[in-house]
């Protein structure tokens, strides 16, 4: 069923994530235009994450990271909830201004800043920033002296999935030089920031970042500087699988680390992204072509696979292998292969006309190759795949698919963009987003 629409025009369900794909891909005609691929965003599922962040790290106030995912829906919500927000350029501060969100709710968290950005963000005092190196406090004392800076200091990012450490951060060996810069400055520091690395899988990252941050807060301390805010940054796991690594298990050892180091009047946020953005979205496409490849032909017939992976493959005599051709690829919403290291599971959306949600097959899978529409060689999607067979007109969907996704998706080839479908699976927040967004 549809709810009600919001101030965009866009309307929100009350069905199930299940319920909205089955409404959608039931067609026997796979060549009509409703067989784009498509997203299915379940609103409700960014709610109860808020909830879950509330539960177990009370104390810190999330400032979602933007360049995870944009969407407006996704952006309002959070805003309704009192999120704050880091940005990182000029058109996602607009874009969070827009909302109506106070701009002492906005952190400006890139190290390296342009210079118009910068006297953008004073227009509009979002005064929050973050510096790491002697000359962006130059050129921050000459565009917006008024600034509140936190220092941001480079952490052990090793046992992260994307390193950021040899981009950003200033080394404990640098930060005492630029504390005593900025106060020459006359230039107001109010506190730290870190970055353990996106996709952190080693609780003890935190820990010692923790413990940095600290030693800076007392370099401060000795210079004269009052510093009462830290900015934890990212990396946290949205998972809530039991066998994996948990947002709680992070919790578990990062809030009591808080509390042993900073006292109750030390002000905490963090920038979570794909702990609120990933889980929410499920991305059905089309299979609009395949192909039937076996082991014995000659190496240059199949792209992209070089003489193991050919001889891996079956034999004429053994069961085939396919190539399928889906409509979204990597330069689409599947660019997070590429730019955010993820691994992606397709699964058996429809086959043969059933629907098939959440359901495993008794049938033989056999290897396979997922590639996206684009004329590109490159455009691979899963290249050591195991499908049952499937046929034109087909569905896979793919879910966990929303952080560093949408944000990057580009035309090439003259693609459109995916269409996002909105529903949420939670009633209790149903009247909330339509009257507040």
């Amino acid at each position: 069923m549809k709810g009600p629409t919001n101030q965009l025009n866009i309307p929100i369900s009350m069905l199930s994530v299940k319920e909205v794909l089955k409404s959608r891909v039931l067609s026997d005609d796979y060549e009509i235009e409703n067989n784009d691929a498509f997203f299915v965003a379940d609103l409700g599922e960014i709610y109860r994450q808020h909830l879950r962040w509330k539960t177990h790290l009370p104390r810190v106030e999330p400032f979602y990271a933007v360049k995870c995912n944009g969407d407006p829906m996704l952006l309002r919500l959070l805003a309704a909830l009192g999120t704050g927000f880091d940005c990182a350029s000029k058109s996602e501060i607009q874009a969070v201004l827009d909302m109506g969100v106070d701009p002492s709710k906005i952190i400006y968290a890139n190290p390296c800043k342009q210079g118009s950005f910068i006297r953008f963000a004073a227009e509009r005092d979002v005064k929050m920033m973050t510096f790491d190196n002697i000359d962006e406090l130059y050129k921050i004392k000459r565009l917006f002296p008024n600034a509140q800076l936190l220092i941001r200091i480079l952490t052990d990012d090793s046992k992260a999935l994307i390193r950021l450490g040899a981009k950003y951060g200033a080394s404990l060996d640098d930060t005492g030089f630029l504390l005593q810069s900025a106060r020459e400055l006359d230039l107001n520091v109010i506190g730290v920031s870190f970055h353990v690395g996106s996709c952190c899988y080693d609780e003890n990252s935190y820990i010692d970042a923790i413990r940095r941050a600290k030693f800076v807060f007392n370099q401060a301390a000795e210079l004269g500087f009052n510093f009462h805010l830290l900015d934890i940054g990212g990396g946290f796991s949205f998972s809530s699988k039991s066998d994996g690594f948990t947002f709680e298990r992070v919790a578990a050892v990062l809030g009591p680390a808080i509390d042993e180091t900073f006292p109750s009047n030390i002000r905490v946020i963090a920038e979570p992204g794909r702990y609120y953005a990933a889980p929410a979205f499920t991305i059905a496409t089309h299979v609009i072509g395949k192909r039937t490849v076996c082991r014995d032909i000659e190496e240059d017939y199949v792209p992209d696979m070089n003489i193991d992976q050919v001889n891996a493959l079956p034999t004429r005599d053994d069961n085939p292998a396919f190539m399928y051709y889906i409509n979204d690829g990597l330069y689409g919403s599947f660019n997070c292969i590429l730019y955010d290291h993820q691994i992606v599971t397709p699964k058996v959306l429809m086959k043969g006309g059933s629907f098939l949600f959440g359901e495993t097959l008794d049938e033989p899978e056999y290897s396979c190759f997922v590639w996206g529409p684009t004329c590109d060689s490159i455009d691979c999607i899963t290249k050591n795949g195991n499908l049952p067979e499937l046929f034109l007109g087909d569905w896979l969907y793919f879910e966990d698919m929303g952080a560093y996704t949408i944000s990057a998706a580009t035309k090439f080839n003259g693609f459109k963009r995916t269409k996002v479908i909105y529903t949420t699976t939670d009633p209790s927040v149903f009247d909330f987003l339509c009257v507040s967004l």
